[in-house]
């Protein structure tokens, strides 16, 4: 296999992460802009591959899809100023105001983790959807369970994304029977699939195409989850 960059990116986030060093971080900023470049291309052509099955994502560029590198520390007891890991979030809202919080696609690269302590690699799903939200997800869900399972069963979503990551209530939500069928769906706050990948898993010249193979299994739940938000009740 050809020579990445990737164990250089990975060997940088782990340093920074522990340093959490603004002058180390101005001393390496050559550095960081180099390995930051050499994967806004890499998402460049993510992007262009997904768009191959994922149309509205078309025209998107990596740029406007990727998260800085700077925490937002305003409202977090955590005060370092860094993130350990890229990022890049997949959406038809692109990044505007809300978008992190509607059915889209995420992907998490470097030796961070989540806040809860999964570890980086590929995301689809809706992450935290205010009350409302999943409201219509949870009668989407029962009023088209069979589609809903159906989706969930394809093959190679389940050998990916077997389980579901996120949080959930610990009894049924108001409205509900406690025996209901669907009852451990109706208990998700958060309806999403994760697939983690370590550094191996990108250490290869043709990640953007890997990535953009395996997110696409997700588009089937992906839609069920815009159509369910979107339809008029």
């Amino acid at each position: 296999m050809a020579s990445t960059y990737i164990p250089e990116l990975y060997e940088f986030l782990a340093e920074l992460g522990q340093r959490q060093d603004r002058e180390w971080f101005r001393a390496n900023r050559a550095r960081y802009d180099h390995l930051r470049q050499l994967w806004l291309d890499d998402i460049e052509r993510l992007i262009a591959h997904m768009a191959e099955w994922w149309p509205c994502v078309k025209g998107q560029t990596a740029k406007g899809v990727s998260y800085r590198i700077y925490r937002d520390t305003r409202f977090s007891r955590d005060k370092s100023p860094f993130k350990n890991y890229f990022s890049a979030s997949f959406s038809p809202y692109g990044r505007s105001s809300g978008a992190a919080h509607m059915p889209g696609f995420y992907l998490q690269m470097g030796p961070g983790s989540y806040t809860d302590g999964v570890e980086s690699g590929l995301y689809g799903g809706i992450w935290q959807p205010d009350s409302a939200s999943l409201g219509k997800l949870r009668k989407a869900i029962v009023d088209n369970i069979e589609e809903f399972e159906e989706i969930l069963a394809e093959p190679t979503l389940q050998r990916l994304y077997p389980e579901w990551i996120g949080d959930a209530l610990k009894t049924i939500p108001k409205g509900y029977d406690r025996n209901h069928p669907q009852a451990a769906l109706l208990r998700l706050k958060e309806y999403g699939r994760f697939l983690p990948c370590d550094m191996a898993y990108f250490d290869d010249p043709a990640w953007p195409e890997k990535v953009s193979r395996d997110l696409r299994p997700l588009r089937p739940f992906i839609d069920f989850l815009t159509y369910s938000l979107e339809e008029e009740v």
